[in-house]
């Protein structure tokens, strides 16, 4: 069965200066390229940065801007796939988006935020509307949600029931919240069974400072790789074998009965 070595770069770069943040991304494909990795995560919003407050329109781009030429360059050169954070631009709305694009340079997803966090995003970002992203990468099915969303059980239950096998969640998590990369993170991934590639920024900006504790969690509830609180790059596999055996002896998604939860929705 499939594996996927994944690459978690725990990072706020520079903010403002997206040249600077597509060299620091181009220096960590390099070490994730030569530490076996064919796909890198980045945080969210890494290209400008998180706390950028009036620059945010200006520095938006659509999805095909210069800066994702620049990272699909990154791409083909070290041979890997990288899934990175940026404001969109599509008409005269901005959104907080996400972006993978494949190793050879093609773009394979596109998200946009769907649940926006505090009076910040909700000032600059338009919210998404689509629940449901997902794309293949070297056979293992790759679902994107973007920080906050992981935190409603409902966006990573619809992923498992999708096929996602590993969600990746850029994020921006700060104080006093480091309890949802420690606990929640982890128990996603367990009670839908997939795995979670939760990668945060590092560090003050702004008026935030972010937690850092990125990880790659697994079906089984544990964590396969863990980061401190500076910046670091990780480097865990996504192994679909382990995924079936911990479907098979934790089947949450077989065992539901959807006719009682009408009252969710």
């Amino acid at each position: 069965m499939p594996s996927l070595r994944t690459a978690l770069l725990q990072s706020s770069g520079r903010p403002g200066s997206v040249e600077d943040n597509l060299a620091t991304l181009d220096e960590a494909a390099a070490r994730a390229a030569a530490a076996g990795a064919r796909l890198l995560v980045c945080p969210e919003l890494f290209l400008t940065g998180y706390a950028v407050g009036d620059a945010v329109p200006e520095l938006a781009e659509p999805a095909d801007g210069p800066a994702a030429r620049a990272v699909a360059d990154i791409c083909v050169r070290h041979g890997l796939a990288v899934h990175y954070g940026y404001p969109e631009r599509a008409g005269e709305a901005v959104f907080n988006a996400a972006q993978l694009i494949g190793p050879d340079g093609t773009p394979l997803a596109g998200y946009r935020k769907t649940h926006l966090f505090g009076g910040f995003e909700e000032k600059w970002f338009t919210p998404g509307d689509r629940p449901v992203v997902q794309a293949e990468l070297d056979g293992v099915r790759v679902g994107l949600l973007i920080c906050y969303d992981v935190e409603f059980p409902e966006n990573v239950r619809a992923h498992a029931l999708a096929g996602t096998e590993l969600l990746l969640v850029p994020t921006a998590l700060m104080h006093p919240f480091p309890f949802v990369a420690e606990a929640v993170v982890p128990v996603r991934a367990f009670e839908s069974q997939l795995y979670i590639a939760y990668v945060n920024r590092a560090g003050q900006e702004g008026e935030f400072e972010f937690t850092g504790l990125s990880c790659l969690a697994g079906p089984d509830g544990t964590v396969r790789a863990r980061a401190g609180r500076g910046e670091e790059l990780l480097v865990g596999e996504v192994d679909t074998a382990l995924l079936a055996a911990s479907r098979a002896a934790n089947p949450y998604l077989e065992d539901r009965l959807p006719g009682l939860y009408g009252s969710l929705v």
